[in-house]
């Protein structure tokens, strides 16, 4: 299959995008996490482009291949939203499958409830959530199934708001691997990649961490907007995910013609942890 590389101009930065599969097929648009990930986990997709679909991918101003530091004016909602605008008007997107993981999902949930986008053929909602604040309470339920000490590390990190003790540091290693994973010695080249993570866009966005939402996007609440979603919507997450089964069913149970499937021993990135299931899940609901 041909690939496509490029950079689009926005706001007098540029965009990388990466296109592979034909443009008249059937599009799927991948929204990265975040703030501050990269494309480069959804290469693990790029098989479906021999299924008949073509693939968009793109790192997000602030990261990878797009990367810009010193800004944090930029770091806001708005400014990626505007930049999914320009990118489907860029490379004429006209009807596309918008798929959003993690942080990408609270993107694609902004765009669509905020900014009425035509031509949405489906949602996916991969690991994601419409609210800050849940997120946030069940992160630290997570946390109550570490060790104390490590429990003891992080509740003191925050009272002090000093995220740089290495008690806390490691806890906090602990509960990503747990939840997020480890895949230095996976099979996936693409993961394997040195890649520029965008550490001032999580931070100034997010926060100093996946609990303590602190950022521009810590106002995020749009659980109670979710009804007015009209396109078919899909939500997939895992059992040992950052996004918790309450997480996802605040989601489910809001969401018109929505279908949820929660996969057994999968942690955040669902399409590295369980990759056969979850191509499965794209295959039937996107035939």
């Amino acid at each position: 299959m041909e690939i496509k590389e490029g950079y689009m101009p926005f706001q007098g930065y540029q965009t990388y995008y990466r296109l592979i599969g034909n443009p008249q097929n059937p599009t799927i648009v991948f929204l990265h996490g975040g703030p501050g990930s990269t494309h480069n986990y959804f290469e693990v997709f790029d098989s479906l482009a021999e299924e008949g679909y073509c693939l968009v991918m793109y790192d997000q101003l602030g990261c990878g291949l797009s990367y810009v530091d010193h800004h944090p004016e930029l770091w806001k909602i708005e400014t990626w939203v505007e930049e999914l605008k320009a990118l489907r008007d860029y490379l004429h997107l006209d009807k596309i499958h918008l798929l959003g993981q993690s942080w990408g999902g609270m993107l694609a949930l902004e765009y669509i409830l905020h900014h009425q986008p035509k031509g949405i053929e489906s949602l996916i909602l991969s690991s994601t959530l419409s609210s800050a604040s849940l997120w946030a309470k069940e992160q630290h339920r997570w946390i109550r199934y570490l060790s104390l000490e490590d429990q003891e590390a992080i509740q003191q990190a925050e009272k002090e708001k000093n995220f740089s003790s290495i008690a806390y540091q490691e806890a906090n290693d602990h509960f990503m691997k747990w939840h997020c994973g480890d895949f230095s010695n996976d099979r996936w080249a693409c993961l394997q990649r040195e890649k520029k993570i965008g550490k001032e866009s999580y931070l100034v966005a997010w926060g100093p961490n996946e609990y303590c939402p602190m950022g521009t996007l810590s106002t995020f609440e749009v659980s109670d907007e979710l009804e007015m979603i009209s396109c078919p919507t899909l939500i997939i997450s895992g059992t040992e995910d950052l996004c918790s089964p309450v997480v996802a069913k605040t989601m489910f149970d809001r969401i018109p013609c929505a279908k949820w499937e929660l996969v057994s021993d999968a942690r955040h990135m669902v399409f590295v942890d369980q990759f056969e299931r979850y191509q499965s899940i794209m295959k039937d609901w996107l035939g």
